[in-house]
């Protein structure tokens, strides 16, 4: 699995876990619903850790606590594909 849509389905997850929006999540994490509307539908592939890291503040959980889950296990960088493509 891509790191970028394990990341999304974490977030997700973590939504559901929390029973919020993803625009409450934005809203209480402090960052633009727009940044994380982006990276959820796919127009950016990145967030940067500090957008993350607000993320997690904004659910109540730590950093070191997203990455706890298998969703992680496997996952390649999102350029893998592209170098892959391009052989």
């Amino acid at each position: 699995m891509l790191l970028c849509t394990a990341v999304r389905q974490k977030i997700i997850k973590i939504a559901n876990e929390k029973k919020i929006t993803l625009h409450k999540l934005a809203l209480s994490s402090g960052i633009p619903y727009s940044t994380l509307s982006s990276f959820m539908n796919g127009k950016s592939n990145s967030l940067t850790l500090t957008t993350l890291l607000h993320l997690c503040e904004g659910a109540n959980i730590e950093l070191k606590d997203f990455f706890k889950d298998s969703l992680f296990n496997d996952v390649e960088a999102d350029d893998v594909k592209n170098l892959i493509k391009e052989n």
